[in-house]
């Protein structure tokens, strides 16, 4: 074992450890581990957005070759009806328990077979009939069933007098702004193996925190949480779509409780889209008043977007709005939908994404119509506390980020005025957004044992969704033990470990952190233990006494041809402040991965259902476009000198503030090349074409 001199790890970008593992195909994913005995699962999904089972026709497949039988509603193991998840009582997790159909793709039926390919042949055979009822899909702000959504993640603000202030601005933006629902479009569909050790449950499965879906699963199947272990070693991506328990989870442990042996159940990419949860569409209103000068008087956010009857969640699009900018009154809201479709999740940078884009395109009109440079703006408006909690910032480097993109963007040769660069046929516009997203830490537990040879084995249920998070969390327990990164053993990924935040919010990284730098000092503490486990749930300390967020400021270039419609967007720069930059590789790995996901929310992603049938026309990758190598230009990004204190080495997270604000600002650059305003997403050819 080499004893490298200690140097430090943490800062240093250091190419990610699995590396290799992934390019030779050695990485093995929730699909590939081998199991002995295995069956397989293929998904029945309903094709009607409302009604009943009438009749599964399973007498029809049960003689097709390899057939082991078929559950559903009638025959499936009965799960806890008190079972829930973050977003409500049920969450749409209870799968097969009735004959109702709540949605378009709502599972109704699980074919098991010998291999997948007879599972999958015998469930295109297996015959439903249907008792359709009359469905609502369609979002529209004033829809007569909206009501107020819960407040747990983004309470209402109400400060000052809007109406006055409003009215007594020398201007005032008065726009609405929509998103449509999109698709976490992870790389790797879902997919679930599992099986019984005597009276223990184990899975091996595709998600984003092994612990937490243990403890729902356990729930649901009525087992205390230690007799069940969920493992997960390599993900190919998540971005949200695989934080909840999975269908593809829940169907694989009922029918390895029927049938006795391990149950794979692998979902096909259309039943990704279908039947795992996606971003909802919202439909929002932003008033903004400000004087002559761009000093705002008033901000008013009202955003409405979509849920299910099935679960509450909670889309916090106005979250930015109580953060980014000092005004005298601010008031904002969130309505929420009830309808027929599946219950919506967190995609990346859940309310932020699409709130942002609202904000942003708001703020970029007013800098229009007082006449005033849309950076200016923003440096003119700049809050010295939390504009509504009172709260003082935590660190707040937004001006940072919008002075040196500006420096290295080449903004201040800008002409204002839209639609006065060319090439060619091309019209060029440039357009800029600012943006943040809360960070913090949640409680986990982390285990250290050093090892007789000298080395550390770092035990923590974190997941890796292919950001880094192993690479890090080396360095990170190396420099807390003051090793190197040689003698560190990470053990991640596996429920059994114990209590720990997933992968997402932002706020992985720091929570694990927190626990492995604390069992770390245990090990190096007087008594020197041979294994220390701490959990972190009574040292959080009091982060909620300040205002904790990451900012950025993004600025895009791009081309439209007007005879066509096309938008291609030529140059992509980020200044970000994230904290402590852990590893500047995989940190700007990670944003400009971010900004891909904004580019391609701008100009490409759109969930659509057909008006009659209320169900999804486009659950492929044929038909829902996302960015390809060719629609993505060289992107710059870089991070400005940040530290979050109160947090051990100073981190606030870069998961999603990649994301949040390059949809407007794509969209205020094109604006800028054309003259004309894009206030729905995804700017696509028929919106902006010009006759």
């Amino acid at each position: 074992m080499s004893m490298a001199v200690h140097v430090g790890a943490v800062g240093v970008a250091r190419p990610r450890i699995e590396g290799r593992a992934k390019v030779t195909g050695a990485a093995r994913y929730a699909a590939d581990e081998p199991i002995p005995d295995l069956a397989y699962g293929a998904l029945v999904l309903a094709t009607v957005a409302r009604g009943r089972v009438r009749d599964i026709d399973v007498a029809s497949v049960r003689d097709m070759p390899g057939v082991l039988g078929v559950i559903d509603h009638t025959n499936a193991p009965r799960l806890n009806p008190e079972a829930g998840n973050f977003f409500g009582p049920d969450g749409g997790l209870r799968l097969l328990q009735d004959d109702l159909i709540p949605h378009a793709g709502r599972p109704i039926a699980l074919v098991v077979a010998e291999t997948p390919e007879q599972a999958r042949a015998a469930a295109q055979a297996l015959p439903v009939t249907y008792d359709e009822q009359p469905h609502d899909t369609r979002l529209f702000a004033g829809h007569p069933a909206g009501r107020p959504a819960l407040t747990l993640f983004d309470a209402p603000a109400d400060i000052g007098d809007v109406d006055a202030e409003l009215a007594a601005s020398a201007v005032v933006v008065d726009e609405r702004y929509g998103t449509p629902e999109e698709n976490c479009s992870a790389m790797e569909p879902h997919s679930a193996t599992a099986w019984w050790e005597g009276d223990r449950l184990e899975a091996v499965d595709s998600n984003q925190g092994p612990f937490q879906i243990a403890f729902t699963l356990a729930t649901l199947f009525h087992l205390p949480p230690e007799r069940v272990r969920v493992r997960v070693d390599h993900i190919g991506g998540g971005f949200g779509g695989k934080t909840m328990c999975g269908p593809q989870l829940i169907l694989a442990a009922m029918a390895a409780t029927r049938f006795g042996r391990p149950v794979r159940v692998t979902l096909t990419r259309a039943e990704v889209f279908l039947a795992t949860a996606q971003r909802p569409a919202t439909d929002q209103r932003i008033r903004i008043g400000a004087d002559a000068d761009g000093r705002l008087r008033a901000i008013h956010h009202d955003a409405t977007y979509e849920i299910s009857p099935l679960a509450e969640y909670i889309e916090g699009c106005t979250e930015l709005t109580k953060t980014l900018y000092a005004a005298p009154a601010i008031r904002t809201a969130l309505t929420v939908v009830p309808l027929d479709i599946l219950p919506p999740y967190s995609m990346r940078a859940p309310g932020a994404a699409p709130g942002s884009f609202a904000l942003e395109s708001a703020m970029d009109e007013l800098a229009e119509r007082v006449g005033l440079d849309p950076l200016e703006l923003r440096l003119r408006n700049e809050p010295g506390v939390g504009p509504v909690s009172g709260l003082p910032f935590s660190s707040r480097n937004l001006v940072a980020c919008l002075r040196e993109g500006a420096r290295r963007f080449g903004w201040a040769s800008r002409d204002h005025r839209p639609r006065m660069r060319r090439a060619g046929p091309l019209l060029i516009g440039t357009g800029l957004a600012a943006t943040s997203f809360s960070t913090g830490a949640f409680p986990s537990t982390a285990t250290i044992t050093a090892e007789p040879d000298g080395t550390f084995t770092v035990a923590i249920a974190a997941a890796d969704l292919g950001t880094g998070a192993r690479t890090a969390l080396t360095a990170i327990a190396a420099d807390a033990l003051a090793v190197g990164t040689d003698r560190i053993r990470l053990r991640i990924s596996d429920s059994a470990i114990g209590p720990a935040w997933g992968a997402g919010g932002s706020r992985g990284t720091a929570s694990w952190a927190w626990a492995i730098t604390e069992a770390a000092a245990k090990i190096r503490g007087p008594e020197r233990p041979m294994t220390a486990t701490v959990d972190t749930t009574q040292l959080l300390g009091d982060l909620a006494s300040r205002e904790r967020h990451a900012f950025s400021a993004v600025f895009a270039e791009v081309g439209v041809d007007p005879a066509t419609g096309e938008v291609r967007v030529r140059r992509l720069l980020g200044m970000f402040a994230v904290g402590r930059v852990i590893n500047p590789l995989m940190a700007r790995s990670q944003v400009i991965g971010g900004m891909i996901g904004g580019l391609s929310m701008a100009l490409h992603e759109e969930g659509v259902r057909d008006p009659v049938t209320g169900r999804h026309v486009n659950a492929d990758f044929a038909g829902y476009h996302i960015a390809a190598h060719a629609d993505v230009p060289d992107i710059e990004a870089d991070f400005v000198p940040d530290d979050e204190p109160g947090v051990p080495w100073g981190i606030k997270g870069v998961g999603e503030i990649g994301n949040v604000g390059t949809a407007a600002a794509i969209a205020n650059a094109v604006w800028h090349a054309t003259g004309v305003r894009q206030r729905h997403l995804p700017i696509r050819l028929d919106r902006v074409l010009e006759s």
